[in-house]
């Protein structure tokens, strides 16, 4: 096996058919990271959720990264991590944004689920209010693990 670093189109092309990966923020020394819908465009990735611990976390500390894995095996895999900084999108003012995020994310199979499945458990549907954000992509990076013609596992 050998691990090899991506170059930047390599991980742009990864982002752009990527439809789930996992969003990483941090509050007073902590770190939370969720899985997430996504929709890249060159320099953003636009993500649809509602109100909870991310939101505020983000808010209070918009530094981010998102991480996108694509695992054929244990010896051969990719991994691309894009950094950069939250921007919530709310209405009125995004309303142009809000729109165009929602078209990008609709390509995606089930792209609003993960955040609206988390909030039907713990309020009614009338409470849960849609929020758009996107991270502006300060830089991305990846990880190439390839087989040297062993078994795959």
């Amino acid at each position: 096996m050998t691990i090899d670093e991506m170059t930047e189109k390599e991980c742009l092309e990864v982002l752009q058919r990527a439809s789930l990966g996992r969003l990483g923020c941090a509050m007073d020394n902590q770190p939370y990271v969720i899985p997430i819908y996504l929709a890249y465009e060159p320099g953003f990735i636009y993500v649809f959720s509602t109100y909870g611990k991310k939101i505020e976390w983000m808010r209070a500390n918009p530094k981010v990264c998102v991480e996108i894995d694509e695992v054929k095996g244990q010896t051969e895999w990719l991994s691309v991590l894009a950094t950069g900084r939250f921007e919530e999108l709310p209405e009125p003012q995004f309303e142009m944004e809000r729109a165009h995020a929602r078209e990008l994310l609709q390509k995606r199979h089930h792209w609003w689920l993960n955040a609206l499945a988390e909030r039907r458990k713990s309020a009614p549907d009338e409470s849960i209010m849609p929020l758009f954000f996107r991270i502006h992509i300060d830089s991305v990076t990846g990880l190439r693990s390839q087989n040297q013609g062993g078994s795959q596992g």
